[in-house]
């Protein structure tokens, strides 16, 4: 007799609390095959001359194979609230619901990270794999629309060329987690191949209308925006080498002021002297269109070096030296150091 079988035989005979138990063991026999990792990040800063020690995020991974086709994932973010001196918030950063419906293409339902450039569609909050200590500035300007709730099509690894699309549909900028501010509808379409190991090739558009009375970038927008953004990408990240360079071009449109176009990219470049000292370099480049109303029209022009230690494949430590100039004349250095590790 099949060990299954004759367990929960010997359960129905057993008194009903016992019984309970063993209902419960057998379940795991069922049961997905779910992974709980987690990453946090802590460090020092000194800006404006004053030397602060600083807390990071705290970010709970979970992935969990439902069966062949069907796969979760969840991330959880706790952080400092920056909008009180003493509370953290928790933010729920991606559920997604992926079923495997033919090789390798895929269906997702859920909350995800906007599949618009290599970083926002490669790197979770963990920032143990970021090559830098923060995302470039075109994330914090909020150029790139971070989550997209929703529904996406994807496919990995097609063909010699390792052709991969994302193809999203979702609530637009503005929306809350639960509701749509207006009858509009986000899309994303990306495309990407890796013609040689360790490198991709990628570019993506995203459309969107963001209403009149939306929330974004911590004010109301007061004109209805059409925008649309293109990016492309270049990544590298070899035995060596570390190359990676994106570029968006934004064209945020209204009734008002017309069409203004955004130029921002990043150049990251890395070399790994020894297998785990590797000296870096980031420059950002922010040009906002004449007559941007949509983004805080303040162009900037950032330089950052650092070194970064890998201790092992959990733990890494990074010691960075950047200076932001402004249109204005304005310019802010700043040191920052993180040793950020998985669990």
């Amino acid at each position: 007799m099949h060990p299954l079988i004759h367990s929960n035989i010997t359960c129905a005979l057993r008194p009903f609390s016992v019984g309970i138990i063993c209902f419960l063991l057998s379940m795991q026999l069922f049961g997905q095959n779910t992974t709980i990792r987690g990453f946090a990040d802590t460090g020092f800063s000194v800006l404006d001359d004053k030397f602060s020690f600083y807390l990071g995020e705290q970010d709970l991974f979970i992935t969990s194979e439902l069966n062949d086709r069907i796969s979760f994932l969840g991330e959880t973010v706790f952080k400092f609230d920056f909008g009180s001196s003493t509370e953290f918030s928790v933010g729920v950063e991606r559920i997604i619901l992926k079923y495997n419906y033919k090789g390798n293409h895929n269906i997702l339902i859920g909350k995800h990270h906007t599949p618009i450039n290599y970083w926002n569609d490669t790197y979770h909050h963990g920032r143990l794999f970021f090559p830098t200590i923060d995302r470039p500035l075109l994330f914090a300007a909020g150029i790139v629309p971070l989550h997209t709730l929703g529904i996406g099509f994807q496919a990995q690894n097609l063909g010699n060329l390792r052709f991969g699309y994302d193809v999203m549909i979702g609530n637009g900028i503005g929306s809350t987690e639960v509701l749509d501010n207006d009858q509009h509808k986000s899309w994303t379409a990306a495309v990407h191949i890796k013609p040689v190991d360790k490198l991709r090739l990628g570019a993506s558009y995203y459309n969107d209308v963001i209403s009149k009375g939306a929330d974004a970038h911590h004010h109301v927008v007061d004109w209805q925006v059409n925008q649309q953004l293109l990016t492309g990408s270049v990544a590298y990240f070899g035995k060596k080498y570390e190359l990676l360079t994106e570029f968006t071009l934004a064209l945020n449109h209204t009734d008002t002021t017309g069409t203004a176009v955004s130029n921002i990219m990043y150049l990251y470049g890395g070399y790994r002297l020894t297998e785990k000292w590797i000296p870096y370099f980031r420059i950002d480049y922010l040009k906002y269109g004449e007559g941007e109303i949509y983004f805080d029209n303040d162009n900037t022009t950032a330089f950052l070096l650092g070194l970064r230690y890998q201790i092992n494949y959990l733990a890494v430590v990074k010691l960075e030296y950047q200076v932001e100039n402004f249109e204005n004349n304005e310019s802010i250095n700043r040191i920052k150091a993180q040793i950020a590790v998985g669990f």
